[in-house]
């Protein structure tokens, strides 16, 4: 992951024609990034309000931010835009480009040209915008078999890709699944496993699909913990209500900190006495294994843990 790329934990989709739910959503502080939605969360007769209503909340906060003397707290701002080199994707950046946008997600793509392409358009508009070069950064979304034969190849089109995210629902229809997700999405596990896999070998964040059944708490529980043992690194959802789980589930416990600072001080110990290999309760340390610790503490440190 970049340095200069926060982690994202949680990214909350929020439909962009509905104007109290974007309010609120720029006010949430305890999610990590916002996903106002032009795509599947809208209806066709909705869009140009979903249009209109973005681009207003994002001009409202410019003017906030530039008339404050503090900064102004809000989750990170990205919208989801219908398909890449559709008709409806132009009538999307002309009308929700704006000095307020931080990024973009970007839908079932499928292969790097898609991104080059959107590349391109954000290369021509931001010096418009008064943004700098290379501002608005990229979340793609894997929702095909296709595109997930291609996730790497996806993940390194641009500097600006700063995750991969998996939709599984559309996913899920390509493959023809049974409506009827089993357990944790265990029939999705090479899927997400994979997209995991290519995220990390890019160096990008890996965000997970949500969990659509807003009255199984305790399975959205489970399915962000297996997410994260696959290794992603955030979760989408779909409610505010998901947000303080997935949050959890994709940061370090303090049970986690306390025994990564004790393996990290047992090798230092160990190597200052010379010695080269390191025991430390019933465990072999190896470098591997400290640096995953120290990762973790670190990681800690950038979430204020």
């Amino acid at each position: 992951m970049d340095s200069e790329t926060k982690l994202l934990r949680s990214w909350m989709f929020v439909p962009g024609h509905r104007q109290r739910m974007i309010d609120k959503a720029l006010e949430l502080q305890t999610v990590d990034a916002i996903l106002l939605d032009l795509e599947d969360g809208v209806a066709a007769t909705e869009k140009d309000t979903a249009r209109r209503q973005i681009a207003h909340s994002f001009d409202q906060l410019q003017e906030r931010i530039k008339a404050s003397s503090a900064p102004v707290r809000t989750p990170a701002r990205y919208v989801r835009i219908n398909a890449v080199g559709h008709e409806l994707m132009h009538h999307d950046l002309s009308t929700v480009l704006r000095p307020a946008l931080e990024g973009l997600l970007l839908p079932k793509v499928e292969k790097p040209e898609q991104i080059l392409y959107v590349e391109e358009l954000l290369n021509r508009r931001e010096p418009q915008m008064g943004v700098a070069l290379g501002r608005i950064r990229l979340l793609v979304a894997i929702e095909t078999p296709r595109g997930l034969m291609n996730a790497y190849a996806l993940a390194t089109a641009s500097s600006r890709v700063i995750g991969l995210i998996f939709g599984a629902e559309d996913f899920g229809r390509e493959m023809g699944l049974p409506l009827r997700r089993e357990a944790e999405a265990r029939d999705l596990i090479y899927a997400r496993s994979a997209i995991a896999t290519a995220a990390a070998a890019a160096n990008v964040q890996a965000v997970e699909g949500v969990w659509t059944n807003l009255e199984d708490m305790d399975g959205c529980a489970k399915f962000a913990q297996q997410s994260r043992r696959l290794g992603f690194t955030g979760m989408s959802l779909i409610h505010p209500s998901q947000v303080d789980t997935v949050n959890a589930a994709f940061s370090p416990t303090p049970e986690e900190m306390d025994y990564c600072r004790k393996v990290v001080a047992a090798y230092a110990e160990g190597v200052a006495r010379g010695e080269g290999a390191i025991a430390f309760g019933g465990q072999l340390l190896d470098p591997p294994i400290v640096d995953r610790a120290r990762r973790t503490l670190a990681l800690a440190e950038s979430l204020g843990g």
